[in-house]
C-alpha cells in the first residue's frame, strides 16, 4: 500500500484548512497585531524627526511633556502588542503540532501492515514528528515573518513618498535590486543547506551503527574501517558546510554593502536638499532611519517566501500519509453497526467462538507478484490445533495473517463462524484473537501495566494465574519490585526468554478465542519449553489455535499440520500421515531429529 503522489497548490494550504481552522481566531489577532506593530515600528523614525525639527532646531523643551508621554504610550502599547504576539504565535504552532501530529498517529493506526511493510520506520518517524513541526512553524512564526516585514516596506516606503519623492526614489530603487541579490544567494544556500542535512543524516546513521553495532564491529575487527567512513562522512560535511559558509558570508555583505549605498545616497542628496532649506535635518534623519533599516525586511521577505516554499515538500508527505487508504478496512455498514477502532459499540458485537475456514482463497501480497495461495480452502472447526512448519523464510505466517485480518484475501472469503470476516469489525476480531510474536515486543514501563494490556481491567488475581500458567510467575517474583517493577524501553531489563514469558502471560490473559503462537517458544530453554508446551495443551483446549513452529518436536500432537515451502503449502495432514508419506516434512523432521541426537551426544 504506497501513499499517492500529491502536488498542492498555495502551500498545502487547502488541505491545512481543516487544521488551520480552530485556530482562525488567534491568526487573526496575529496577522493585526503584526500590521499594527510594523505601523508602529516604522512610525518611530517621525517622532525622531518631530523632536530634532522641533526641540533641537528651535532650541526649545514646550510640549516635551506630552512628546514623552504619547513616546511612553506608543512603546508600552507595542510592549503589549509584541508580548501577545509571541504568546500567540507560540500557541499556534504547538497546538498545530498537537492536531497534526495526533491526526498522523491515530491515522497510522487505521493502516494495514501492508504500509508499514513498504515505508520503514525513519520515513513513518520523520512524516508524524519533523513534517508537522516545520508546518506548524510555518503557519505561526513564518506567517508573521511576512505580514511583519511586508506590512513595514509598504509602510516605509508610502512615508518616505509622503515625505520628498525625490529622496525616496533613492532609495526605492534599491529595493528590487536587493531583492534579485538576496534570491540568487538564498538559492545557492538553499541548495547547500540541505546537502549538509543528507550528510548530516548519514553522519547520524553511521554513529547509531557505530553504537549500536559495537560488539559486532570489534569482533570483525573492522575498527579502521568504520572510523575512515565516519572521518570522510565528517570531512564531506565540513567542505560542504565551508562552502556555505563563503555564500552566507557573501551574502550577509552584499545587503550590507545595499544599505550602506542606500544610506550614501540619502546623505548626498539629502544632505544638499538640507542645506537649500528644501527640508529640514530631522526629515533627512527619517530618510538615514529607513535606508539602513528597509534592506533587512526584504531579505527576511525573501528567505521567508523561500523557506515556506520548502515546506511545500513537508505539506505534500503529511498528506499523502493522512490520505493513504487502508486496502484493509472496514466497511460504511460495519462501522455503523460495529464501531471503529477508536469508537466501538461493543453492545452489538456477536460472541466469538472460533470456527474458521478458507474458501476458495487467492493471495498475493500488495507488494509481491507471485500467488501465495491459489484456490485454498482449508475449515478449521472450533477448537482446532493447526501447525504450520517450514524452514526460515518460506512464508509461515501467511495464513494467520489472512486469518487476523492484517491483509486481505486477493480473492475468496475467509469465514468467522459461518460469516465473511469483512462483516464484521476488524476490533472484534483482533480482540478475539490472542498473538504471541517470535520477536516479543513490550512497552515502556512496568510488568503490571504490559500485563494489562492484555485486558485493562484484570484484577490481581487473574494476572498472577496467567502468569502460573506460562510458568513466568518466578520471573516477576525474583524481580525487586514484583509486578510493578520497570521493564525498561521495549523490555530491555529482560532477557529474551523473559520478554517472550511476558509477552505470552499478556495474550493469555484476554482469555482470546483464538490464539496464534508466532515461534513462539524460539527463545525460551528447553526447561521452560517443556513447561510452555503443558501451558498451551492447557490453553488451547476449547480454542482454536494457530501454531507456526520451527521445532517440530513441538507440533507432533496438532489436529492438522501445513507444510509451507517457497510461500506456497504444499502438504497437509496430522503427524502421522504426513510421516508415511515420506515427502517434505518427513525430511524436515527427520533432520531436526539427526540435529537433535547430534546435540545430546556432543553437549
Amino acid at each position: 500500500m504506497k501513499e499517492k503522489n500529491i502536488k498542492l497548490p498555495l502551500f498545502g494550504i487547502p488541505k491545512l484548512y481543516p487544521y488551520i481552522k480552530p485556530y482562525m481566531v488567534q491568526i487573526i489577532i496575529m496577522i493585526i497585531l503584526g500590521i499594527l506593530s510594523s505601523l508602529v515600528d516604522s512610525i518611530y523614525p517621525i517622532f525622531n524627526q518631530y523632536a530634532l525639527d522641533n526641540f533641537v532646531g528651535k532650541k526649545t523643551l514646550e510640549g516635551l511633556t506630552a512628546f514623552v508621554i504619547l513616546y511612553v504610550v506608543i512603546l508600552v502599547l507595542q510592549v503589549i502588542d509584541n508580548f501577545i504576539s509571541v504568546y500567540m504565535c507560540g500557541k499556534v504552532e504547538m497546538s498545530m503540532d498537537r492536531d497534526l501530529r495526533d491526526a498522523a498517529f491515530s491515522h497510522l493506526q487505521t493502516l494495514s501492515f501492508a504500509y508499514f511493510n513498504q515505508n520503514n520506520v525513519g520515513y513513518i518517524h520523520a512524516r508524524v514528528m519533523s513534517d508537522t513541526g516545520k508546518i506548524g512553524v510555518m503557519v505561526s512564526w513564518r506567517m508573521m515573518d511576512i505580514i511583519w516585514n511586508g506590512s513595514y516596506i509598504v509602510c516605509v516606503l508610502i512615508m518616505m513618498l509622503a515625505l520628498n519623492v525625490r529622496l525616496a526614489l533613492y532609495v526605492i530603487v534599491l529595493v528590487p535590486i536587493a531583492a534579485v541579490l538576496v534570491m540568487y544567494f538564498q538559492t545557492k544556500l538553499v541548495v547547500l543547506n540541505r546537502k549538509i542535512r543528507e550528510i548530516n543524516s548519514t553522519i547520524t546513521g553511521n554513529f547509531n551503527e557505530g553504537i549500536t553495532g559495537a560488539k559486532a564491529i570489534k569482533t570483525l575487527v573492522v575498527e579502521e574501517k568504520i572510523q575512515n567512513d565516519f572521518e570522510k562522512d565528517t570531512e564531506n560535511m565540513r567542505r560542504v558546510s565551508v562552502h556555505a559558509t563563503h555564500y552566507s558570508a557573501f551574502f550577509t555583505s552584499a545587503i550590507t554593502m545595499m544599505s550602506s549605498f542606500a544610506l550614501a545616497l540619502v546623505l548626498w542628496h539629502g544632505g544638499v536638499l538640507t542645506i537649500d532649506g528644501v527640508i529640514q535635518i530631522g526629515t533627512l534623519s527619517v530618510f538615514l532611519s529607513y535606508a539602513l533599516g528597509l534592506m533587512e525586511p526584504v531579505q527576511n521577505v525573501i528567505v521567508t517566501l523561500s523557506e515556506l516554499i520548502a515546506v511545500q515538500v513537508n505539506v505534500e508527505r503529511l498528506t499523502r500519509l493522512l490520505e493513504t487508504e487502508s486496502d484493509v478496512a472496514d466497511s460504511k455498514e460495519v462501522v455503523e453497526k460495529y464501531g471503529d477502532t477508536f469508537n466501538p459499540k461493543k453492545e452489538n458485537w456477536e460472541p466469538l467462538f472460533g470456527d474458521v475456514e478458507f474458501k476458495d482463497v487467492t493471495f498475493k501480497y500488495p507488494d509481491g507478484d507471485e500467488y501465495v495461495l491459489e484456490h485454498f480452502d482449508l475449515k478449521v472447526p472450533q477448537g482446532t490445533n493447526v501447525a504450520i512448519v517450514g524452514e526460515t523464510g518460506a512464508g509461515k505466517s501467511t495464513l494467520v495473517n489472512l486469518v487476523c485480518r492484517f491483509f486481505k484475501p486477493t480473492s475468496g472469503q475467509i469465514l468467522i463462524d459461518g460469516k465473511d470476516a469483512a462483516l464484521r469489525s476488524q476490533l472484534w476480531l483482533h480482540s478475539n484473537i490472542g498473538y504471541v510474536l517470535q520477536t516479543p515486543h513490550l512497552f515502556s514501563g512496568t510488568v503490571r501495566e504490559n500485563l494489562k494490556y492484555g485486558k485493562p481491567d484484570a484484577t490481581e488475581e487473574e494476572i498472577w494465574n496467567a502468569l502460573k500458567l506460562v510458568s513466568a510467575d518466578g520471573i516477576v517474583k525474583r524481580m525487586e519490585k514484583g509486578l510493578d517493577s520497570d521493564v525498561g524501553e521495549d523490555g530491555d531489563m529482560l532477557s529474551t526468554g523473559e520478554k517472550q514469558l511476558l509477552s505470552f502471560a499478556r495474550a493469555i490473559l484476554s482469555d482470546p478465542r483464538i490464539l496464534v503462537l508466532d515461534e513462539a517458544t524460539a527463545s525460551i530453554d528447553t526447561v521452560t519449553e517443556k513447561a510452555i508446551q503443558d501451558a498451551i495443551e492447557t490453553v488451547t483446549k476449547g480454542r482454536t489455535s494457530f501454531v507456526i513452529a520451527h521445532r517440530l518436536s513441538t507440533i507432533v500432537g496438532a489436529d492438522i499440520i501445513l507444510v509451507v515451502k517457497d510461500g506456497k503449502i504444499i502438504e497437509r495432514g496430522t503427524h502421522t500421515q504426513l510421516m508415511g508419506k515420506k515427502g517434505y516434512y518427513y525430511e524436515l523432521f527427520t533432520r531436526q531429529f539427526d540435529e537433535a541426537k547430534f546435540d545430546a551426544v556432543f553437549k
